[in-house]
């Protein structure tokens, strides 16, 4: 298999297993560890921590090895910041672009939460849903660099939201709700009220993320090394 193959896919492994917090914020890695635990040489996996340190992902300590950048407070607020300025600007000035019939898909997935058929049970499936929800509003808009920027943030997100659904499973139904109050004014091309549900849910997702950092001391203690303001 040609090196460039086995680079892409030992970041792929590392990543999943960061973003999924297999690799808590604040975990100690080693090369020699991810090389046994992933099947790797040391070359592959040299790049792929090179990349994910440029991502924010890992931190590279001289002496100390290798850590899951942690997730603050001021992390956590400056995540939020950048959704509630983008993704309602987004809806309000190019919901016009989105596409109806993946609107409509969306609605058809989202609303079977209210119907009790089991769609919450499997949280992975969830994350994917919710992750290609945001995606499709972001990459509608035309503006190359508020994507570029979106994309900044994009990960560390993904984090957030394995985090706070493992801890309030609850959330997970909320988020559905919250995402079908978004979709109903879209496919009525009602822009100004699509706009300020989606500010309503980045608002209910900072207050889940936080709920995880305050009400919960162990996994304040497990996920988070900083709670700096």
């Amino acid at each position: 298999m040609p090196k460039t193959n086995l680079k892409t896919l030992a970041y792929n492994a590392i990543r999943e297993k960061i973003v999924t917090c297999k690799y808590a914020p604040g975990t100690f890695l080693n090369e020699e560890m991810l090389t046994s635990e992933l099947g790797f040489s040391r070359t592959p996996i040299r790049d792929a921590l090179s990349r994910l340190e440029q991502e924010g992902l890992v931190q590279i300590k001289s002496k100390r090895g290798i850590i899951v950048t942690p997730l603050s407070v001021k992390n956590i607020n400056m995540i939020f910041e950048m959704r509630s300025l983008f993704e309602p600007y987004i809806l309000l000035n190019y919901g016009s672009m989105l596409p109806v019939d993946r609107l409509q898909e969306f609605h058809n997935i989202f609303v079977c939460s209210d119907t009790g058929n089991g769609c919450l049970e499997d949280n992975n499936r969830f994350y994917e849903l919710d992750s290609a929800f945001h995606l499709m509003i972001v990459n509608a808009c035309p503006n190359i660099y508020i994507r570029h920027n979106y994309n900044l943030i994009l990960t560390q997100n993904e984090r957030l939201r394995y985090m706070t659904g493992d801890v309030c499973a609850e959330r997970l139904e909320d988020t559905f709700k919250e995402h079908l109050a978004i979709i109903r004014p879209c496919l009525e091309s009602s822009w100004k009220e699509a706009a300020e549900k989606m500010a309503i849910h980045i608002e209910e997702s900072k207050k889940a993320s936080f709920r995880l950092i305050f009400e919960s001391p162990q996994k304040q203690a497990e996920l988070f090394l900083s709670v700096e303001k």
